[in-house]
């Protein structure tokens, strides 16, 4: 054993030298997507995009129509908050489609009751797949809502009925546990607007709603939540959105667009199948097919994320939940990549082949393996002695160091941006999080997505519970 014990000390220095490189490299690549992010948030403008953009573009009268899509499983704490916020959107035509995808609880009843629905001789005109559906519904409210009652299908499937059934050349998909700020989707049409037949899908941002004040379908109070879980999510989220997206989409390598909100032109929906309901990450394979089918089509095209939309959704704040959720995650990830994976290096697939799916790959994948053996290696190579206690420490610093550095920076940038807090100690609490979000809950959360690459290989393909709190909302009457 004592002849083995130098080898083993060796091999561990050199994989912890291997893993501080990465963290390195990881470093410098994602501060370049922030600053590219940063800039490319001033270069369109978002800083001086304001309510008047929004009324002068909705009073244009080029404002193609729009079918919203919100699919529902189980949604009675919210679906009443989420269909209101959906109605008073400000648009010039729209109709909102629910999708009641078999939903156990009283979601339709709910829906039956606060809206007045009767049975409509609506039929669908679309051919994508689906599971049967029950009966489509019509409010006898002087409102655009239809809703449809399906037998239970998931997501994609609920999705791709939804679509069958919706009358207007552009589709938003949204959550129906989310809600949208009145103007949120005249900002979001706008890249149609600027290259007519070009865009073939938009994303909006996603927030936290945790901690806000609601009535009426609307955020009227932006605040934090009280839950550390959640505010570390924010971080989260505003780290993905302003160094992945928004340097994704400047170079049309955006590889996600958030299933909780996304525009999409109906005919490319149809020209490649709609949502694929066998996949566990429905919403990021349907992009990375969209800009396949285009690239191998030679169409001239672009999928956009945009900065100014703002969708809230309910953040999980319990361990459970959030475990389960970023495990999705990663096995969706996985499976889309694997199944586009002729794509990697491919020059005829531009910047998705040799750009974005490569950094999936190299930061999102193997990344998960190297940061968590990196750990156990730092911790088992520390407590016996086989690595330098010098180079442990030089580890943890830089992992740790790494992650707040990161997650600082892009709270400050984006709060520079949008200002969308508005109290000086939510920004404290923010950076705050940024930093305590490197002393375990990253840690954890990376143990998870390695466990969910480990699911992939065993064939995992369940979906996983999220609890709902509702939304904080002052009561309201019921709409007649």
């Amino acid at each position: 054993m004592s002849t083995l014990t130098p080898i083993i000390s060796a091999i561990m220095t050199a994989f912890q030298w291997a893993v501080l490189a990465y963290f390195l490299l990881f470093t410098i690549l994602y501060f370049a997507l922030i600053l590219v992010g940063f800039v490319e948030m001033l270069k369109q403008g978002a800083l001086r995009r304001g309510r008047h953009d929004a009324a002068a573009l909705a009073a244009s009268g080029l404002t193609p129509p729009v079918s919203l899509l919100a699919t529902a499983y189980n949604e009675e704490l919210t679906i009443r908050e989420s269909v209101r916020s959906l109605l008073s959107l400000s648009y010039p035509e729209m109709e909102v489609i629910v999708i009641n995808d078999g939903s156990k609880d009283n979601t339709l009843a709910i829906l039956a009751q606060e809206f007045r629905l009767y049975r409509s001789a609506r039929q669908p005109i679309g051919q994508i797949p689906c599971k049967q559906i029950r009966g489509i519904y019509k409010s006898m409210l002087p409102i655009p809502l239809i809703v449809v009652d399906k037998v239970n299908g998931g997501k994609a499937d609920a999705l791709n009925a939804g679509t069958n059934v919706a009358r207007y050349p552009l589709v938003c998909a949204v959550d129906a546990d989310s809600l949208l700020e009145p103007d949120a989707l005249l900002r979001m049409v706008r890249p149609f607007l600027d290259a007519p037949g070009e865009v073939l899908a938009v994303g909006g941002i996603v927030r936290i709603v945790n901690g806000c004040k609601v009535s009426c379908g609307r955020v009227l109070d932006v605040d934090l939540p009280q839950s550390w879980v959640a505010r570390f999510q924010i971080v989260e989220y505003m780290r993905a959105f302003l160094g992945g997206r928004l340097a994704f989409s400047a170079a049309n390598a955006l590889l996600i667009i958030s299933g909780a909100f996304g525009l999409f032109d109906k005919s490319a929906l149809l020209a490649v199948g709609g949502w694929d309901s066998t996949t566990i990450g429905e919403d990021m394979e349907l992009i990375v097919r969209l800009h396949r089918w285009a690239c191998e089509n030679k169409r001239k095209y672009r999928i956009v994320f945009e900065p100014d939309p703002v969708c809230w959704t309910e953040a999980p704040e319990k361990l459970r939940s959030l475990r389960g959720q970023r495990n999705r995650w990663q096995r969706g990830t996985v499976e889309s990549l694997w199944r586009h994976r002729a794509m990697i290096g491919r020059p005829g697939y531009g910047a998705v082949g040799w750009l974005a799916i490569p950094y999936f790959l190299l930061f999102e994948i193997c990344g998960a393996i190297l940061e968590s053996v990196g750990y156990v290696v730092t911790v088992v190579g520390g407590l016996t002695g086989l690595v330098d206690l010098r180079l442990t420490g030089l580890f943890l610093i830089v992992a740790i160091l790494n992650g707040v550095i990161i997650s600082a920076a892009c709270v400050v940038l984006e709060e520079l941006s949008t200002q969308r807090y508005p109290r000086i100690r939510n920004l404290v609490i923010l950076l705050a999080a940024a930093v305590l979000e490197n002393l375990g809950y990253r840690q954890v959360i990376t143990f998870w997505r390695l466990q969910g690459l480990i699911d992939v290989v065993r064939g995992s393909k369940g979906w996983g519970h999220m609890e709902r709190k509702g939304f904080q909302s002052a009561p309201t009457p019921a709409a007649h």
